[in-house]
Formats: structure tokens, C-alpha cells, sequence
């Protein structure tokens, strides 16, 4: 090769040349993400031509109401105006059709659509692929597995431990003066970890009194409200860009946490079981504990359940059970302090049934109709999980005729049906006799578990869980709302309130 040939300006023009190709082709990728850009857009406006919209901004969509934490009171005001469904415009092209119909419902929870990859992929970092994420034949081989973990048999021995760690928590409430008020989430969402800790996994000792469990709560806190700031910043969508953000570098610290919790539960079982006379114990229980089926499951082909498997279903019902029961109970409280008189009536059922006694045990749990009624109902206003969301797999046909195709993305709105004056008269109105023994309702009008074949696993175990702490807490309490500080409900993975839910407590005799 000449000298000549590799002189600056033949190497300057090699250079430019090559800029000049990396620019043009950078430039049609760009159209050409344009133009899918706007084809998906001419898609999803005839897809979805049979429902309205609100007014909404031409680029951020409804983003900015619902940035405002403003969502729920949009969604009551949208129920009201879009019967039985409308179009929800977010940013760019995330749109999907929000349902609050009791039809409606029941045709989506009949049918097996997946969740919605774009919003719950964000959870998988934290709680991995266990039942809430998982999809096919998996989740129900995971689910028929998990299924013995809540037969009655197993649930029956857990009211005395949901007891132990409510009364706990009582005690530490008695030293609260009754002229200040006590924001009760943290209280109530430690208790609910107490207990899933003793009852799913065995565990000991009272987190209660542990400080390390207190920074698993400020993790889960953490995390929910950044996957929901995660989803609204489509920015953020993007896990390169998202790591480098000081929000998700603080995720992906939570998650650690998260998951250092975890690791130590299911070391300890292990090192449990392995004691001399333990193992031996537990397999000859007719029926075993949560983490012990996980421990010895066996895959229909032989194999044992892999160890992320394993962690993922850990994961995932230490949140489940414990954030959306932790947030059940708060809510309630707060219902039965700014009901005073559905508060007493409750107290007297309560009263009438233990006695002077200061337990509850299994037997007792079917024997408070009332109570029951208002916890019904505090879940009807505060459904501790407000929406699900899912991507249609094949068309649908709604029942008033109208339809919706394949890969449509839907919100399933509890908090919309709940709401929805169509379904409920006067939805605001805190009225217990919605849920007597003798009303009729449509099977899809109240769903704080959702339903289907993807409702709750946990659901009885919540339930109960739900009535010892209010039937306890209703004997040793009076409770009573702080006027200056009102709670604002917001959706995050579970129900909260953005500025803590405070009560009074004024100690009985």
C-alpha cells in the first residue's frame, strides 16, 4: 500500500463517508419508527372506535391528572359519565380501556389473558416469577401446588398466632396518650409480616421486635411507590436508562433488601428442618405449611422446585400477604372511627360472643355477621388492590355487543366497580346492609380478592386475618378519625393514603 493511501485527508473523507452512512441509516430507523409510531396509533383508534374517551392532552394523554395522584377521584368522576368502560390515553400509544362493569368483569375473569407485560414486568426484579407474575402452565402447576396450603385444616391452627401477634401490637398502642393521633399503617403492616412469618414460614420469633424487618417494610414502601412512578415515566421504561436514575438505583437497593429477607427466611427453615427429629415431623403431617410445600414440592417430571422458583413464590406472598392485608386492616379501622355507630354495634357483636374472654379462636370467626358486614363493606370503598391489568389474547364480545381484538391492554378497575353507581346506590355512603345475609348482588359486583381462576389464593387466610385484628382491636379501643388529618386514598400496588391514615385511640375499661 502507497504512502499515499493513508494520508489524513484520504482517511478524513473515509471517515466522513462512514458518518454520513451511520447518520442516514440512524435517520431511517428514526422514520421508521415514526411510521410504526402512527400505523399502531390508526390501529388502536379503530380498535377501540366503540368507546369513548375523556378530553384528554394530544401527547401526555390522562398522565398529568393521574401524576397529580388524582386518579381515583378522575376514576369516580369518569364511572359516572362512560358507562360500563372507557378509553384511557396515558402517554404516546400506552392505551387501554378501563372497565367497571359487573358483565364485564365476568367475561375477562372467565377467560385466561395474561397479565400485561408493560406494567407487571416492573414487579419482576423484587418478587421474581412466582404466582402473581406467572403465566400458562406454570402458574397452574404452582397453584394447584400451592392450593393444600390453605385448606381449613391448615388455617385453623394460624387464629391463635394471628392473635399473638395482634395483641402485640395492642399492647404497644396502649402506651399511645389518647390526645395524639397514630398513623397505624407501619403499626398494622408490621404485624400483618409477624404474622405470615408464623403461620406461612414458620418463623419463631416476633418481628415486631426485630429492627431489621423494619427495614423490609421501608423496602416494600420504597418499592411500591417507584414501580408505580416507573410506569408513568416512559422514560424510565427503558432499564438502562432507568438503572443510571437515582430512582432506580434506590429500586434495585429495595429490592436487595427485599430479597436479604427472603433469603434469610428460607435459610433458616432449612436449617430448622434439619434438625434431628424436625424433618421427620414434617412429613408425617398430613397436610404441610406454605414454605414447607415449597421446600418439598416435586415437579411433574421429578425435579425439585428451583431455587429462583422458590424465592419468587417466597417473594411473592410475603408482599401479598402481608401489604395487601396490612392495608385491608388500616382502612377498615379508619371506616369504623368515622362511623362511630356501626363501630359500637360491631363492638357489642364482638362483646356478645367472647365475653369477658380477650381471644378469638376459629369457631368464633363465623359467629360475628355484622362485623363482618362493615369489613365487607370498608373493603367495597378501599379494595386494597384498586385495578388489574391484562392484554386480551384473542378477541372479546362484551355482552352489550360491543368488541375489542387481540392485544388490546385493559384495566380492570376494582376501585371503578366499587364506585360504580350503576352497581352500588349512593357508592360513597358507608352502609353495611349492603352486605346482609339476604341481599342480592351480582356475582362480579364486589371483588377486593379479585376473582376467577386468578383470584387470591390467600383469601380465606386474609379474611380471618381481617376479623381477629378488628374483632381485638374494637375490645381494648375506641377509635376515633383525626379531623386535620383526613386520608387521601391513592393507588399504588396496594390501596394507600398519601399522607398516612391517623387515629385516635381512647383505651376501654
Amino acid at each position: 500500500m502507497s504512502v499515499s493511501a493513508l494520508s489524513p485527508t484520504r482517511l478524513m473523507g473515509s471517515f466522513s463517508g462512514l458518518l454520513q452512512v451511520v447518520s442516514l441509516l440512524g435517520l431511517l430507523l428514526l422514520l421508521f419508527k415514526i411510521v410504526q409510531f402512527f400505523l399502531h396509533r390508526l390501529w388502536l383508534l379503530r380498535a377501540l372506535q366503540e368507546f369513548s374517551s375523556p378530553p384528554s392532552h394530544w401527547l401526555f394523554g390522562h398522565l398529568r391528572e393521574f401524576q397529580k395522584d388524582q386518579d381515583l377521584q378522575k376514576i369516580r368522576q369518569w364511572v359516572e359519565e362512560f358507562p360500563s368502560a372507557f378509553v384511557l390515553r396515558l402517554q404516546g400509544n400506552d392505551i387501554r380501556v378501563m372497565l367497571y362493569d359487573p358483565d364485564y368483569m365476568k367475561v375477562i375473569m372467565g377467560r385466561s389473558d395474561p397479565k400485561a407485560p408493560g406494567n407487571y414486568k416492573f414487579l419482576a426484579p423484587w418478587i421474581g416469577y412466582g404466582l402473581l407474575l406467572l403465566e400458562g402452565q406454570k402458574w397452574f402447576q404452582h397453584r394447584r401446588m400451592l392450593t393444600p396450603a390453605f385448606h381449613s385444616d391448615i388455617l385453623k391452627p394460624y387464629v391463635k398466632l394471628m392473635v399473638d401477634s395482634v395483641q402485640m401490637m395492642l399492647d404497644r398502642w396502649e402506651h399511645v396518650s389518647e390526645d395524639s393521633s397514630l398513623e397505624i399503617f407501619d403499626h398494622i403492616s408490621l404485624m400483618t409480616l409477624d404474622t405470615i412469618m408464623k403461620c406461612a414460614f414458620n418463623h419463631q420469633s416476633s418481628v415486631q421486635l426485630d429492627r431489621n424487618s423494619q427495614s423490609y417494610i421501608q423496602a416494600i414502601t420504597d418499592v411500591n411507590n417507584l414501580v408505580i412512578y416507573r410506569v408513568r415515566n416512559i422514560f424510565h421504561h427503558n432499564e438502562v436508562f432507568y438503572r443510571l436514575s437515582s430512582k432506580g438505583r434506590l429500586f434495585f437497593h429495595s429490592c436487595q433488601l427485599a430479597k436479604k429477607h427472603t433469603d434469610q427466611v428460607i435459610k433458616l427453615r432449612k436449617a430448622h428442618l434439619q434438625q434431628e427429629g424436625e424433618l421427620e415431623k414434617v412429613r408425617s403431617k398430613r397436610r404441610l405449611d406454605f414454605l414447607d410445600i415449597l421446600l418439598f414440592a416435586k415437579m411433574e417430571d421429578g425435579s425439585s422446585l428451583s431455587d429462583e422458583d422458590l424465592r419468587a413464590e417466597v417473594d411473592t406472598f410475603m408482599f401479598e400477604g402481608h401489604d395487601t392485608t396490612a392495608s385491608g386492616i388500616s382502612w377498615i379501622l379508619y371506616a369504623l372511627a368515622a362511623h362511630p355507630e356501626h363501630q359500637q354495634r360491631c363492638r357489642e357483636e364482638i362483646q356478645s360472643i367472647l365475653g369477658d374472654g380477650a381471644s378469638i379462636s376459629w369457631d368464633h370467626l363465623d359467629k360475628m355477621p355484622y362485623t363482618t358486614m362493615c369489613i365487607k363493606e370498608a373493603l367495597r370503598i378501599y379494595p386494597p388492590v384498586p385495578s388489574i391489568t391484562k392484554k386480551l389474547s384473542k378477541p372479546v364480545t362484551f355482552p352489550d355487543g360491543r368488541s375489542l381484538p387481540k392485544g388490546i391492554i385493559l384495566m380492570l378497575s376494582i376501585y371503578g366497580l366499587h364506585h360504580n353507581p350503576n352497581v352500588w346506590q349512593n357508592p360513597e355512603v358507608f352502609d353495611p346492609s349492603r352486605f346482609a345475609p339476604d341481599s342480592d348482588r351480582h356475582s362480579h359486583a364486589f371483588l377486593p380478592f379479585s376473582g376467577g381462576s386468578r383470584n387470591c389464593i390467600g383469601k380465606q387466610f386474609a379474611m380471618n386475618e381481617l376479623k381477629v385484628a378488628v374483632a381485638l382491636t374494637l375490645l381494648r379501643f375506641e377509635l376515633l378519625p383525626d379531623p386535620t388529618r383526613v386520608p387521601i386514598p391513592i393507588p399504588r400496588l396496594v390501596l394507600k393514603s398519601k399522607n398516612g391514615i391517623h387515629l385516635r385511640l381512647k383505651k376501654l375499661q
